[in-house]
């Protein structure tokens, strides 16, 4: 594993382009895949892509049903 595969919250933050402290919150609550080292938070970068994809294949379906309901 490459440390460039791990993330801290810094480089998460600029790879999303969202704000660390949101970021943080949907670490804490479990809303992003993430875990501890030490009492840092880190990001895998290959479970955020996967994370992402996830995302918008539910907000493509979301989407789908919409249209279909007009």
């Amino acid at each position: 594993m490459k440390s460039a595969d791990i993330l801290t919250l810094d480089e998460l933050s600029r790879y999303l382009k969202l704000p660390k402290s949101t970021l943080y919150k949907r670490s804490e609550r479990c809303k992003i895949p993430s875990f501890k080292a030490g009492r840092q938070i880190r990001f895998r970068k290959t479970a955020i892509d996967k994370w992402i994809a996830i995302q918008e294949e539910r907000r493509n379906k979301k989407r789908k049903i919409k249209s279909r309901i007009r």
